[in-house]
Formats: structure tokens, sequence, C-alpha cells
């Protein structure tokens, strides 16, 4: 294998050799919107809703490459309309979207002339861009618009074996550079692109494959597209944010990068699956918390059934969330996690402005919460969730004494308003 990876990268790289890396993720300005924004709906959709074992379920069920083909002839969604999704994920308090354009099984939801043998929405039974009637409707609903993309192909078998088929994962290759160029360049200035799948023959990292997609290649042409465009690390680039995936408990200490947590309301599976096991709105709201006093954002998944409609136990949950955000919003968007560093399952801080927000965890009548001290002084003090909160300020430390409390799940929230900015 040593001996074939020079002729490999020669063969794969063409024009310009493998080089190190040159982009510069965006500074803090650029990347203001998107820390701000906070929270965001991933959505999980393709023909693998068909089936409704999930998006992975050509690979788990070993289904050959043919008979997967054949739920393109299926897949004729007959309700889907993207600003139904936009409405749901408003009402839920989110504020920008991430859709699967095209997940490892190959099925790309627009018209994609690169794609291989043409498994795609617009030249099988559908005959619809899914992406173009997304992209408008987020545009009309003024909701950023991101996508997924997954650089791997199931269907291709260079993908399981670039170095001996080098031609095939030519192939592959070439049609993730075409695909990503349709993606940033046929439907406006694209917000988001959230990378998957950079891995090889199902092991390793996105790294290990970077002597293959030449990530500051492909990336060099979304950021001529849209220099704003916010990418995550899953091309083998370091990207402007980090990843973190999964229902795992956040905890430690404030993180030093932006970074997101992506995570499934349907703990099942992440396309659509009948069977349902939803994360209750407190520990959507806990885990919302959590990433946010770490200076996070929060990405959480809904899979469509094959009509194309979020189904409607997911669409209530997302709302008692929102009932949430419409309340107590201001201690999450807009904010950065800090000045105090969150002690597990006690509490945690964010900010914005002159106001600090003090996130307490399982509060309860007479209980005193103690703070490190903070370089501003405290003018007020509101307990936002309701009842009492005193509060005692010294040059060493703060102290908080609840009582009369009216709420304490997900959380008690303290307000303090001071007199300057925090952080500045």
């Amino acid at each position: 294998m040593t001996l074939l990876l020079p002729f490999a990268i020669a063969l794969l790289s063409k024009s310009e050799p493998v080089r190190p890396t040159q982009l510069k993720p965006l500074n803090e300005r650029q990347m203001s919107w998107w820390r701000d924004a906070k929270f965001g709906m991933f959505i999980h959709w393709g023909v693998y809703a068909i089936p409704g074992k999930g998006e992975w379920y050509m690979n788990s069920a070993h289904v050959p490459v043919d008979e997967y083909r054949k739920l393109g002839d299926q897949f004729e969604p007959k309700f889907c309309d993207p600003n139904r999704w936009i409405q749901i994920a408003k009402s839920a308090g989110m504020k920008y979207t991430v859709l699967t354009a095209r997940h490892h099984d190959g099925y790309a939801l627009w018209n994609s002339p690169s794609s291989i043998d043409r498994f795609t929405s617009t030249a099988m039974a559908a005959k619809r861009d899914f992406i173009r009637d997304y992209v408008i409707a987020c545009r009309k609903n003024r909701m950023p618009v991101g996508l997924y993309y997954s650089l791997m192909d199931w269907r291709i078998p260079g993908y399981y074996k670039p170095h001996e088929l080098p031609e095939s994962a030519q192939a592959l290759k070439d049609q993730c550079y075409g695909q990503v160029r349709e993606l940033t360049r046929n439907y406006g200035p694209i917000d988001i692109l959230w990378y998957d799948g950079g891995w090889l023959n199902m092991h390793g990292t996105d790294a290990d494959a970077a002597w293959l997609w030449e990530p500051d290649k492909l990336n060099s042409l979304v950021r001529k597209a849209n220099p704003r465009t916010v990418i995550n690390p899953r091309s083998g680039w370091g990207g402007d944010f980090d990843c973190e995936e999964g229902g795992s408990e956040v905890t430690g200490r404030i993180r030093t990068r932006p970074w997101e947590k992506c995570l499934n309301l349907n703990q099942t599976t992440w396309g659509y699956n009948p069977i349902q096991n939803l994360m209750s709105t407190n520990e959507v709201l806990t885990m919302l918390i959590n990433t946010a006093v770490r200076d996070g954002n929060m990405l959480l998944n809904v899979g469509p059934d094959p009509d194309g409609v979020i189904p409607p136990t997911h669409a209530a949950r997302l709302r008692e969330v929102g009932q949430w955000l419409k309340k107590y919003g201001e201690s999450i968007y807009g904010t950065r996690g800090g000045p105090l560093q969150p002690v597990d399952h006690q509490y945690g801080t964010t900010y914005h402005g002159k106001s600090i927000y003090v996130h307490c965890f399982g509060a309860r009548d007479g209980v005193t919460i103690g703070l490190p001290h903070i370089d501003a002084r405290i003018l007020k003090s509101t307990l936002l969730t309701g009842g009492k909160a005193e509060v005692e300020q010294s040059a060493f430390a703060i102290t908080i004494r609840l009582s009369r409390l009216t709420q304490t799940t997900p959380d008690t929230i303290v307000r303090f308003d001071c007199d300057r900015e925090i952080g500045r």
C-alpha cells in the first residue's frame, strides 16, 4: 500500500499538489451572527425516510447499490413544504437551519449534474429540487441557509479502496468537488456548510483522508463563492468552529473556540423512524443551557417522514422549548459564556453588555449559592424565573440566597445588572 500512495496522490491531485493549510477561519466579527444565534435546527431527510430505519439504513442493512437505488423511484413526498419546516424551527426559537443536501447514501436533494448515475431528486421519481425550495423558504422567512454535505458515498468502490482503485476514488472526489460547486454557486450565498463523512473506508479520521479531499482546495471554492460561509471542520480542514456530536452531557470549562453541540431530538435515529424516543423539554433546555454557558451553539435534529412532514410529536416538543425561550431567551441569545467558569450540575453564567445571567441547577427554597468575584459592581439583581434573590457582593465573592421560587426546572435564572460592560 505504501508503494501505491505516491501514484494515488498524483492521480487524485492532478493539477495541484497537496499543500499545507492556508485557509484562515473567519474572525470574531464575521462569526458574530452565528454565535449570537445559539440554537439551530438540523434536518436529516432523504430516501432513507421510506424504510424508516434511519439514515444509515443502506450500510447497516447491507443493501446492495442497485436495490437501494429503487428507493429513488419510490421517493415522491406528497406534503413536503420547507416553509413549514422553517415555521416549526422558528416556533422552537431556532435561529438557523441545516438540511442534509446529500447523506452518505449518495442521494442528492437537488439538480446535480455531478451526481454519479444521477441519483438525484430531479432525475428520479420526485422530479423536484428540494434544495431550491428549502433555500427559497429560508430566505422568505429570514432564516440563515445551512446545508449538510457528506463527502463519502457508499455507492462508490473507490471510497472503500482509494489506493487500490484510484480511478474510482478520483470519480468520488470529482463528484464531491462538482456538488460543492453546485450547492455554493447555484442557490445564492450559503450561510453554513456542514460537512460530514470525510473519513475513508469507514474508519480513521477526517484529517487522515485530507490527502484525498485536499480540503484547502475544496474550501477555497466555497470561500470564492461566499467569503462569509461558516464552515465546520469535517472536511479535514480545521474549520470555523468545532463539532461535538451526540447526546452525552456537556460538562467542563468554557471552550476557547467557537463550537456546536449537535444531537437528535428522537434518540432512536437521526433520519425518520416511527419508533420514537424523544428528549423531554427539560432535557433539551438543560443541554442548551449547559452548551450556552460554555460558549457554544446547539443544533437539534429532526427527521421528516417520507412525505416530508416533521412528525407532530416533534413539532409539539419544539414548541414547548420555544415557549421557554420566549420568556428567558435574553439569557441565551446574543450572549457569551462567562464571565465565571461553570460548575457542573450547580451553575453556569452567560453575559451580554452589562448583564450577567446566572443559571442555577437544582435550586430550591432557602439555598445559598456562592460565586467567585467578578470585575464589576452589581447595581441590581432580578430573579427572572420568579421568586426572591438576595444578593450580597464583597471584594472577594458573591452570595445569592433564593426563596419563594416559582420555577426550578430546567434551571433558576438570576440576572445581575452591572456598572460596566462585561468582558471589556
